[in-house]
C-alpha cells in the first residue's frame, strides 16, 4: 500500500508532493557536488558555481514551499483538533442524552410493571362471573376489557342499591312490627295488671255469682277446697278478659 493510498486529503497530498520535489532537488545538488569533486583546496569552475547556485535557489524555493505547506498543515491540524473537540463534545452530549433516555425508559417500564402488577381494589370486588353478566346484558359482549369491567361494576352498583332499598324497606317494616309488638305487649301487661287488680278486689264474690248461674256449681262447703278456688279464679280472669275486649261468654 503506497502513501497515496493512505493519504486521501488533497492538501496533504500537495505537501507530500512538495516534500518529494525538495528531496529530489537535494539529491541532484548532492550529485552535482560529488561530480565536481569539491575539496577545500580546489576552486570550482565558473559554470559549476552557476549551476550550484541555480540548484540552491530552486532548492530554497522548494524548501520555502515546504515550510509554507508545513505551516498550513499545522494550522489545518489545529482546526481539525478544534473541530474534533467540538464533535467529541457533541457526541458526549448526545451520549449523555441517550443514557438519560435509557434511564427514563427503564424507570417508565418499572412504573408500568408496578401498575400492571398492582393489586387494585376493584379486582377484589365480589362481582358475578362474566358469563352470567353477558347473559343478563348481552349488548356488552363486544366490549373491550376496560369497558366490560366498567359495565360490570355499574351493574353491581345498581344491584346493590336495589338490595339496599329493599333492606331499608324491610328494616322499616321490622321496626313497625317491633313497635306494634311492643304496643301489644304493653297492652297485655296493662291487661294483666287490671286482671290482677280485679282478681284481688272481686274474686270472692265472682265465684258465688257464677254458682247461682250454674246448677252444678259446688256448694258452700266446697269453698274451702283450694283446687276449686283456683278454677273459679281462672273463670273470673277469663270473663274479665273477654269483657275488656268487648265480648261476652254469656
Amino acid at each position: 500500500m503506497t502513501t497515496d493510498d493512505i493519504v486521501q486529503d488533497h492538501f496533504l497530498q500537495s505537501v507530500l508532493e512538495s516534500s518529494t520535489q525538495a528531496r529530489h532537488k537535494c539529491m541532484e545538488l548532492i550529485d552535482l557536488a560529488e561530480r565536481s569533486a569539491i575539496t577545500s583546496s580546489q576552486d570550482l569552475p565558473e559554470h559549476t558555481k552557476l549551476d550550484l547556485s541555480r540548484q540552491q535557489r530552486v532548492l530554497n524555493t522548494e524548501l520555502a514551499s515546504l515550510r509554507y505547506a508545513s505551516r498550513e498543515s499545522i494550522f489545518e491540524v489545529r482546526m481539525t483538533k478544534q473541530s474534533t473537540s467540538e464533535a467529541r463534545q457533541e457526541v458526549d452530549r448526545l451520549h449523555l442524552q441517550l443514557q438519560n433516555l435509557y434511564y427514563e425508559e427503564r424507570h417508565l417500564r418499572g412504573e408500568i410493571s408496578a401498575c400492571e402488577s398492582y393489586d387494585h381494589q376493584y379486582q377484589q370486588l365480589p362481582l358475578i362471573p362474566i358469563s352470567d353478566f353477558l347473559e343478563i346484558q348481552p349488548e356488552h359482549s363486544d366490549d373491550d376489557e376496560k369497558s366490560l369491567m366498567f359495565a360490570r361494576i355499574n351493574h353491581e352498583l345498581a344491584e346493590r342499591e336495589a338490595l339496599e332499598q329493599q333492606r331499608q324497606g324491610l328494616l322499616k317494616l321490622k321496626q313497625g312490627l317491633i313497635a306494634d309488638n311492643k304496643k301489644r305487649k304493653d297492652d297485655l301487661a296493662s291487661l294483666d295488671k287490671d286482671l290482677e287488680t280485679f282478681i284481688d278486689a272481686g274474686e270472692p264474690q265472682s265465684w258465688r255469682m257464677y254458682a247461682k248461674l250454674d246448677a252444678n256449681w259446688p256448694t258452700q262447703a266446697e269453698e274451702n277446697n283450694l283446687e276449686f278456688y283456683h278454677q273459679a279464679s281462672f273463670v273470673g280472669l277469663l270473663s274479665r278478659a273477654l269483657y275488656s275486649n268487648g265480648s261476652s261468654i254469656w
